[in-house]
């Protein structure tokens, strides 16, 4: 994690990664109830990476299509 920050600019981590943050810890506590802390830690990872990789693939799409 540490290494991410490092890598990746403020301005980045603000307006890309902290939007779908946030909606991935909303959907990991509304639906995630394992009762296992790993198994939760791993689902909302998981999450993380679909809904950044959706967002990311959406934004290509609509950037492309203005080109």
């Amino acid at each position: 994690m540490y290494t991410l920050t490092r890598l990746i600019s403020l301005r980045h981590l603000l307006l890309e990664q902290l939007p779908t943050l946030a909606v991935s810890l909303v959907i990991a506590e509304t639906f995630y109830k394992f009762h296992s802390f790993t198994v939760e830690c791993v689902a909302f990872l998981l999450t993380w990476y679909a809904v950044d990789g959706t967002f990311q693939f959406v934004r290509s799409r609509l950037s492309s299509n203005k080109g």
